[in-house]
């Protein structure tokens, strides 16, 4: 099929784009109106170089999946997504995106390689896909909990219990406005997901604390944090939380560490020994892995 017409879409909308349209600093004047190739591919999430050939009408098709992101990058409005699809040679009714539940194989790998760092992987509406023994360790066997209760926003806006939301983790105020702010962006990308919108209507609907911060309009960038928590055997633990992306999935990785040295750290060492002793497998989705970690 001809290329030019989508390539010069693609070139188009790209132009007329500001950095400031889509939160990027603004380095002063430029040689050329709207965003830089490069910018672009950024914020799809995709290669450089493949974004340029796209403009240059010399790419393979391009995925459902990456037209998704583009129309989110490019900022398009609902017709003008529907035109990049029918200019790729897809039709927008392809359009089946929702957030990933499948977690890489190497992925799985790197948080049984980590035995003294407490780790989950999420999809983008924090659904828990994945976790180490380590976690579940610390925050108990993540393998018991299915379905919708695994998802960390929902458990943690409609537990009645203060003391035992955000499985005792410390931080809630700044955890609540981050995970409204997260949905809010979730929403923008998977606007046609049933899961993704029965989960706001329902926080929404049950949780007067959501409704709240849903309806503010601010962003909140996910930072590295100090977090604790009392644990009923090795007690008070201190972590370093750090959160990672993994972006060809759209999912997210937390790593839970602590200080070496500290208290916080030897606790985190036992815990990693009685994880592999009373609870050696790796969790996928609801399936237990066997699996024997070397320390």
């Amino acid at each position: 099929m001809d290329q030019q017409p989508m390539a010069r879409f693609l070139r188009d909308r790209r132009a007329r784009l500001r950095p400031g349209d889509v939160d990027l600093p603004c380095d002063g004047p430029r040689r050329t109106a709207g965003l830089r190739r490069e910018e672009v591919a950024g914020l799809a999430h995709i290669s450089a170089s493949y974004y340029a050939r796209l403009e240059q009408a010399r790419a393979s098709r391009p995925s459902v999946e990456v037209l998704n992101s583009l129309s989110q990058a490019l900022r398009l409005s609902d017709d003008e997504r529907a035109l990049l699809f029918t200019l790729s040679g897809r039709s927008p009714e392809e359009d089946n995106a929702r957030p990933r539940r499948d977690v890489a194989p190497s992925v799985i790998d790197l948080i049984h390689r980590m035995p003294h760092t407490a780790a989950l992987v999420l999809d983008a509406k924090y659904d828990i896909l994945a976790w180490n023994p380590l976690a579940t360790a610390i925050f108990g066997d993540l393998s018991a909990i299915s379905g919708q209760e695994r998802n960390l926003i929902r458990a943690f806006f409609l537990e009645p219990d203060p003391s035992r939301r955000h499985h005792g983790v410390s931080g809630s105020e700044d955890f609540a406005r981050f995970a409204a702010s997260q949905l809010r962006a979730v929403a923008e990308r998977y606007p046609r997901d049933h899961d993704v919108r029965a989960l706001i209507d329902e926080l929404c609907s049950a949780s007067s604390e959501f409704n709240a911060l849903w309806r503010q309009v601010d962003v909140v960038v996910p930072r590295h944090q100090i977090k604790s928590v009392t644990h009923a055997v090795v007690g008070p633990i201190d972590m370093h939380c750090n959160l990672l992306m993994i972006p060809d999935r759209d999912q997210l990785m937390i790593l839970f560490t602590a200080e070496p040295g500290t208290s916080s750290h030897r606790a985190l060492c036992l815990l990693s020994v009685i994880g592999d002793q009373d609870m050696g497998f790796v969790a996928v989705d609801g399936m237990d892995v066997a699996h024997s970690a070397t320390l």
